[in-house]
């Protein structure tokens, strides 16, 4: 049951891999608030996992998503211009590294590795801000999706952890950027959840076990958790948070 209505409202989903993933409890929290949806996959491999979650939410609109291809990102917001005209929120829940470059430490990382974990999960959210910009005449909520270790040091998050400190910080650039028009700019900085993104962290496993007994409730977050705050910051009553980081891991961020 939704505690937020977004009846009337369109939103772009970004970075649905499967039914367990943050985006796709992001994407059911919109839905049961009444929003419309868009939703993308990154390629043919993945379709068939996005596929039935995109038909469950009745996603009017289907469409591939790898932004590191020339041309696609712009091409999923013509095909939103086309048929709906508008654009009211994003959510942007993607992020890359390769992996010799993850399982590494920061100062042996390749700078070719650094700036395609860069581009891939923090500059996408501003060229996806540009193009949804002019959609949200009647103003909007961009929503990105970041980690306790951009602002902590976790172990085997490792190059991650810089590259989210630069997402987080470039929402509050984007919030004072869009202000006059009315646009906001949030980050969820999410507890760990056992996603197959999450996955790709060595040792992940130990770090959701310390997670879950450092935090106070001595439980983790669900995406079900994270989708309830996306949806309210999707919503006009987040306006005031714009700029913020919003912690949703359950308290563990304030447990020394």
């Amino acid at each position: 049951m939704s505690l937020t209505s977004l009846a009337g409202k369109r939103g772009l989903v970004v970075g649905i891999a499967n039914d367990v993933s943050i985006a796709a409890g992001c994407a059911a929290a919109f839905r049961a608030a009444g929003a419309e949806l868009a939703v993308t996959y990154l390629n043919e491999k993945a379709e068939p996992f996005v596929r039935p979650v995109a038909e469950k939410l009745d996603a009017e609109i289907f469409v591939p998503l790898d932004v590191r291809i020339p041309g696609q990102l712009e091409a999923v917001f013509g095909e939103i211009e086309r048929r709906w005209g508008k654009l009211d929120f994003l959510l942007h829940s993607i992020a890359f590294a390769p992996r010799e470059d993850l399982h590494t430490s920061v100062v042996n990382c390749s700078a070719e590795g650094f700036a395609m974990a860069m581009d891939v999960s923090c500059h996408s959210f501003i060229r996806m801000a540009k193009l949804a910009v002019p959609l949200m005449r009647n103003g909007g909520s961009l929503i990105t999706v970041s980690f306790y270790g951009a602002d902590r040091v976790v172990e085997n998050y490792n190059m991650m952890g810089p590259v989210k400190a630069a997402l987080e910080s470039s929402v509050r650039y984007l919030a004072a950027d869009l202000a006059e028009s009315r646009v906001r700019a949030f980050a969820i900085s999410a507890g760990p959840v056992k996603t197959r993104a999450a996955s790709g962290i060595d040792r992940f496993d130990a770090l959701l076990d310390k997670v879950r007994e450092r935090t106070p409730a001595h439980r983790l977050v669900s995406i079900e958790d994270i989708g309830q705050i996306a949806a309210f910051l999707a919503s006009d009553a987040g306006a005031p948070m714009t700029g913020s980081v919003i912690y949703a891991d359950g308290g563990f961020h304030t447990v020394a």
